[in-house]
This record gives C-alpha cells, sequence and structure tokens, in this order.
C-alpha cells in the first residue's frame, strides 16, 4: 500500500521556496542561520553526536512534516511510519545526498524515507520524497549543533 507524499504530510500546497533568513527564521534558529540562509554550525545526532552535515551544506526552509516519533531504525521501519509522531516546521533542506557526512535511511514507506543517524541509528531526523530525488529535511529540532 503506497502512500503518496502528500499523503505522509499535514500541508498539502507545494513546497515553499527556502525563506529568507535570519529575519524569516524562529528565534531558536536565528543563530543556525547565515545572511546566504545557510548552515552556520555542524549539525549533529543528538544522541551520539556523530556530524550529519558540515556548515554551509544545507538551507534553511521552513515546511509542515509529519515524522514519527523518535526511534531506533529497525522500530521505525516496522511502525511504517504511522503511529505517534510530531509536526515539524523548521529543516536544513539538502539538495544532494552526497552533502551528508553521516545518514542512514529507512526502507521505503508508500514514497518516503526517512533519515536516521548512520552511526547509532536513531531517528527519525528527516524526511526525503521520492519523488523529489533532490529534497532531504533535517528536521532542526531533531538534531543538535556545533
Amino acid at each position: 500500500m503506497a502512500a503518496a507524499c502528500a499523503e505522509m504530510e499535514p500541508a498539502a500546497a507545494p513546497p515553499p521556496p527556502p525563506s529568507p533568513p535570519p529575519a524569516a527564521a524562529a528565534p531558536g534558529s536565528a543563530e543556525l542561520v547565515c545572511a546566504q540562509g545557510r548552515n552556520l554550525k555542524a549539525v549533529l545526532c543528538q544522541r551520539c553526536g556523530s556530524r550529519v552535515l558540515l556548515p554551509g551544506a544545507a538551507t534553511f526552509a521552513r515546511r509542515e512534516l509529519l515524522l514519527p516519533a523518535m526511534r531506533k531504525k529497525a522500530a521505525a521501519a516496522a511502525a511504517g511510519g504511522g503511529g505517534d509522531g510530531d509536526v515539524v516546521r523548521e529543516h536544513w533542506l539538502v539538495r544532494d545526498m552526497f552533502s551528508f557526512e553521516n545518514v542512514g535511511f529507512t526502507r521505503d514507506v508508500g514514497n518516503v524515507k526517512f533519515l536516521v543517524c548512520a552511526d547509532c541509528e536513531a531517528g527519525p531526523i528527516g524526511w526525503h520524497c521520492l519523488d523529489d530525488k533532490d529534497s532531504f529535511y533535517v528536521a532542526l529540532e531533531r538534531v543538535a549543533h556545533e
């Protein structure tokens, strides 16, 4: 039973372009975004501290996405993305999967793969729709910054 990407997220509208930071960034994210809208700090796994992205590798974006509750990769895949979760609105948008330093992907859940830490498999920390090969979203609230 394949679910369309639009069914996996609350917002039915197409994704908006990245927000112009830092003025548009929320108070908690303003110190993380440079004038060009890119991440000022390295992005790390909250659990093990593994480096996910280098500074400048992603662009700040706002988009409402539903992510399952944090858990290990095997449990997230078994849950099928259903059940409890969180609506997240602030993300690092990565346009090339080779920009990641260290990230893993769950099995397909409909048209979606969830991003997890490649070292400890904590996640999901982000979301990738298989219909859009060039958009990987990493939720700011699911990662640490250094």
